[in-house]
């Protein structure tokens, strides 16, 4: 039997994934819109959801709308941003109580889905474009929203990564998009790029729970009515060259941010895949890796080290924070570790420790339906099919030598590094 019954219907423009479970006493609904990152499109993409779930015409308020989620059993809605490689994707996410496990058997399901139908299809508008009001309310909390990412310093520093090892690349930019594009939005652009975007943007529709798939199926035809043609996916093939670049930016901090950006010349699409995320979790992806145990522990040069990679665009990437005076002492021991991978040095157990820490991972994540979302969409994004019980067995053959040989491929690209004013370095 395997772990995820995920079946894919195309209905009207949309693509339908239905996962079948009886393990969880909520239905989860998963609506996710895809286009190309561009400095263009990115600023409105950012903004579009948060105009989308201020009201719809049955329900023109964010107060009605609320109420309207209460009288459906409490049911919940939130909206979310997320880049993978160069996708930009919103995100609508709706929880509601599995009309089975109830005395009064209200349509939950059923009215939840024409409510998502209606947040995407039918918004609240003005003169036939979005509300005036709504518009401007979320262009403050953009702003807002952007800018807590330069207060916040852990998040500033790896946003800084991003933008000076991808510069020139759709990658670089920030998933919420540009602080000096706000202004120039209006109500009428804004209603214009949302037009275009139900036309081009890739539209994935995930249900979740203990459901009927044909009354689902029946829903979605009756609700979603879209007649769109999606731009392909772009999977870029060309390498870049690599040239090892510093950066060191001085802010008025009290505490370093050591962050350094590898090309792993590996993505979710490659067969090596498997290999990269090993190698990822004996490096520094988990308590048990190299960059905790020997930066962290032993040389007690950081107050935390680690490492994640980016599976659609190929990066890994290192976080630490440090005292001023140890950002040599610290990169000279972050790169003895990634040489150490290049050359073998790693042992059986930590290995076999790394297998099962992945693998227990996975599971607790397909464990939770918006886990599970995320982890069968990374098809979607990769334009492949791998099934999941597909990845728990390629992570669980990997060897060895595999880990070496992905560890080879891995390259130096940015190390950035934020300090103190007048701080050495």
């Amino acid at each position: 039997m395997s772990y995820i019954d995920e079946q894919l219907t195309d209905i009207q423009g949309i693509s339908l994934h239905t996962v079948t479970t009886s393990k969880f006493k909520t239905n989860t609904i998963v609506l996710k819109l895809l286009a190309p990152l561009n400095e263009k499109d990115v600023t409105y993409r950012a903004l579009l959801p948060y105009v989308l779930q201020r009201g719809t015409l049955n329900f023109p308020t964010s107060t009605r709308l609320r109420q309207h989620l209460d009288e459906l059993y409490g049911a919940t809605l939130n909206v979310d941003l997320s880049k993978k490689g160069e996708q930009h994707i919103i995100s609508f996410r709706m929880e509601v109580a599995n009309e089975k496990f109830l005395s009064d058997s209200a349509p939950l399901l059923e009215k939840s889905l024409k409510l998502l139908a209606d947040i995407l299809l039918n918004p609240v508008t003005d003169g036939g474009i979005f509300q005036e009001e709504y518009v401007a309310q979320e262009k403050r909390t953009l702003k807002q929203r952007i800018q807590s990412v330069y207060d916040d310093k852990m998040r500033y520093s790896n946003l800084r990564l991003v933008q000076e090892m991808c510069k020139n690349e759709p990658y670089a930019l920030h998933v919420n998009g540009e602080l000096k594009d706000i202004d120039e939005i209006s109500a009428q652009s804004l209603f214009d790029y949302y037009k275009n975007t139900l036309l081009h943007n890739k539209i994935d529709l995930y249900i979740v729970g203990d459901i009927d798939r044909q009354e689902v199926e029946k829903y979605v035809e009756n609700y979603f009515s879209i007649k769109n043609t999606p731009q392909n996916i772009v999977h870029p093939t060309e390498k870049n060259e690599v040239v090892e670049n510093e950066v060191i930016e001085e802010q008025d901090v009290k505490q370093g941010k050591l962050n350094i950006g590898y090309r792993t010349n590996s993505t979710y699409r490659d067969d090596d895949y498997y290999a990269l995320q090993v190698f990822n979790g004996i490096f520094g992806g988990f308590s048990h890796s190299k960059l905790f145990i020997n930066v962290r522990e032993k040389a007690s040069l950081a107050y935390y080290a680690a490492s994640r990679v980016e599976s659609h665009k190929g990066l890994l990437m290192v976080m630490s924070g440090i005292e001023f005076q140890n950002y040599e002492k610290a990169v000279t021991i972050i790169k003895e570790q990634m040489a150490a991978m290049k050359n073998g040095e790693f042992t059986d157990q930590e290995f076999e420790q790394t297998k099962a820490v992945i693998r227990n991972q996975l599971l607790e994540t397909v464990d939770t339906p918006y886990g599970l979302v995320e982890i069968v969409y990374h098809n979607v994004i990769a334009s492949i099919n791998r099934s999941f019980d597909e990845y728990l067995e390629g992570i669980e053959k990997v060897t060895m030598e595999e880990v070496v040989e992905v560890a080879k491929k891995v390259e130096l690209d940015t190390i950035y590094f934020l300090k103190g004013m007048g701080g050495t370095a």
